[in-house]
């Protein structure tokens, strides 16, 4: 059930950065072209595009944790017992919810204090620009708590204990010679 609502919202963040990077070629492309065929621009567009730049970062990687995707590397894991695969992991996920508690305490205290200070261009708060650290921490810290509980009542199988499948010493397509 839980997994299902945060696949949802994991698609929705989807379709949110697709629309964002839509937005983001359409402004730096239109203001390209007004630039050198038309000697003027769109002073909003650059603003705009790195603020949608900043949230589809941040929205990508609650859908690339959701997804497993993030960079690392299996070659100590790999060699472990289950049990030892089975407490990095949880090592692991309670780390990643501190950082997510840090993320949220520190980008909150800068909501707070660039809330009244507007943006150069578009004049808005700067506050919804570092609210993205926010709604990151927010997204991301249900994925990792279900794991972690899913880790820790036995649901999770042997084989997602390492997330990382792809290794160097092994040719890509065949991992049995």
């Amino acid at each position: 059930m839980v997994q299902k609502l945060i696949n949802g919202y994991c698609r929705l963040l989807a379709v949110l950065m697709v629309l964002s990077l839509a937005a983001m070629v359409v402004m730096v492309f239109g203001n390209v072209v007004m630039r050198y065929g038309f000697n003027s621009g769109i002073t909003l567009s650059e603003e705009l595009s790195r603020w949608l730049f900043v949230w589809m970062t941040f929205l990508g990687a609650v859908v690339a944790i959701n997804e497993r995707g993030h960079l690392g590397t299996d070659s100590l894991i790999a060699r472990l017992p289950v049990v030892g695969q089975k407490f990095c992991l949880g090592l692991s996920l309670l780390l990643m919810l501190f950082i997510c508690w840090l993320i949220f305490k520190g980008s909150l205290e800068q909501t707070k204090i660039n809330w009244d200070s507007t943006s150069a261009v578009m004049e808005t708060s700067m506050g919804y620009f570092y609210a993205s650290g926010v709604v990151f921490a927010v997204l991301a810290a249900p994925i990792l708590l279900l794991n972690l509980v899913r880790l820790l009542t036995g649901q999770m199988s042997d084989n997602e204990l390492i997330g990382i499948r792809e290794s160097d010493d092994m040719p890509h397509g065949n991992p049995h010679p």
